[in-house]
């Protein structure tokens, strides 16, 4: 089993039941780095942010990103509260940093559930002892603390030489990252100083995160925090230095792993696409072609019902607002090439040998789906998935 956030050196961890959800789950993660522990944030760009998102992000960069500990609460995700949100907030993560030895800014805050509704106050702060005194090697329970509709908990870790990376994440809906996604924390043992550690999240964390989406909804509460303890010891590693291409991997394995396992368990998925443009202007266009593809409807239920139409995958191309030449597009469904210089075959639709092992590509766990666009550098991969029977009732659910 993956200790996630505690494989590196220098990192404690807990998950306990606060008594936040009415199923009596674990609800309330703690994670605290020791001395010297720094963090670099990226959050969401969701113009109705969360009270957490909003102190995060002012804590941070008041601290110059000396910060050492996050509170996670789940069930409620503490947005749309108002001044009574950022209250509990403050309340809350104050609790903790008494109970932690530290100053209040150093503990930030997150939260996940119902958007709406307040936490429940008094429940978690008669809590925090409890999960103050869990503290220990307890990487699973913090990633089974912050699930919501999450089906398993997500966690992955890597080496990088002298040093290791881990990492815990939550999120199955409301997912279409804008800069970080869902709640997803990492932590490395490296010296590593505020300004790099800052710069290796949006270099190598960031893109990654942003090429996931379930359903096109960017989260209130997104949010995604490295942090380096330095228990490793040695001098900060930096660009160039020796040691920060293998730490720059690893942080990359880590953010892959679990930004796989985020979507695979998304609501109700039964098919993950793997979307790879190619022949775009730039990356940026390449990107916006490949979620284009991967979030619209009909793409996603063509998934869910194994139907290998082609013809939904050019209107997303062609509706992605990118300039396209469509006698430059061709489409590969698996390994077969199902549009050709903007035209589908007509012998495509007479149940011939090509659809055929094009429906059987559609059945895997797994569909790959290849795009060229032209003949320009711009490339990227977005991962997506089927929209599902199961997506519809688990939202229509949700809050009854």
């Amino acid at each position: 089993m993956s200790r996630g956030v505690t494989y590196p050196a220098g990192f404690r961890a807990a998950g306990i039941s606060a008594g936040l959800k009415p199923s009596g789950k674990l609800d309330l993660g703690l994670l605290v780095g020791e001395p010297g522990t720094v963090a670099a944030g990226l959050f969401t760009t969701n113009r109705m942010p969360a009270a957490p998102v909003v102190i995060g992000r002012t804590r941070i960069a008041a601290t110059g990103g000396a910060v050492r500990a996050v509170l996670v609460n789940s069930g409620q995700a503490n947005a749309a509260t108002g001044q009574r949100g950022a209250a509990d907030a403050e309340k809350t993560t104050a609790a903790a940093a008494d109970l932690l030895g530290l100053a209040a800014e150093h503990v930030l805050p997150c939260s996940t559930g119902v958007i709406g509704e307040p936490i429940h106050l008094d429940a978690m702060l008669a809590a925090l002892p409890s999960v103050v005194e869990a503290l220990g090697a307890g990487g699973d329970a913090f990633a089974r603390a912050i699930m919501t509709t999450d089906t398993v908990p997500k966690s992955a870790q890597a080496d990088a030489g002298a040093f290791r990376v881990g990492g815990a994440a939550k999120g199955v809906g409301m997912i279409a990252p804008s800069l970080a996604t869902m709640l997803t924390f990492i932590t490395t043992d490296a010296p590593v100083t505020p300004a790099d550690l800052d710069g290796l999240a949006r270099r190598v964390l960031q893109p990654r995160f942003e090429a996931i989406t379930v359903d096109a909804c960017a989260s209130t509460n997104d949010t995604v925090l490295l942090f380096a303890s330095g228990a490793a010891g040695g001098s900060p590693v930096a660009p160039g230095s020796g040691g920060w291409r293998a730490l720059e991997d690893a942080v990359a394995e880590v953010g892959d792993a679990l930004a796989a396992q985020l979507i695979a368990d998304g609501e109700g998925v039964t098919h993950v696409l793997l979307i790879d443009v190619e022949g775009a202007g730039d990356d940026v266009e390449a990107r916006t072609v490949a979620k284009a593809i991967a979030e619209s409807p009909l793409v996603k239920t063509a998934a869910f019902g194994r139907d290998p139409n082609p013809g939904r995958i050019l209107q997303a191309v062609g509706a992605a607002g990118v300039e396209v030449d469509p006698t430059s597009v061709d489409v590969w469904i698996g390994d077969t090439q199902v549009v050709a210089s903007g035209v589908i075959p007509p012998a495509y639709f007479d149940a011939d040998q090509l659809r055929a092992a094009a429906a059987a590509s559609m059945t895997a766990a797994e569909v790959p789906l290849r795009v060229r666009v032209g003949a320009g550098p711009g490339r990227s991969r977005v991962l997506g998935c089927d929209l599902t029977y199961d997506y519809v009732r688990i939202n229509g659910e949700y809050t009854t």
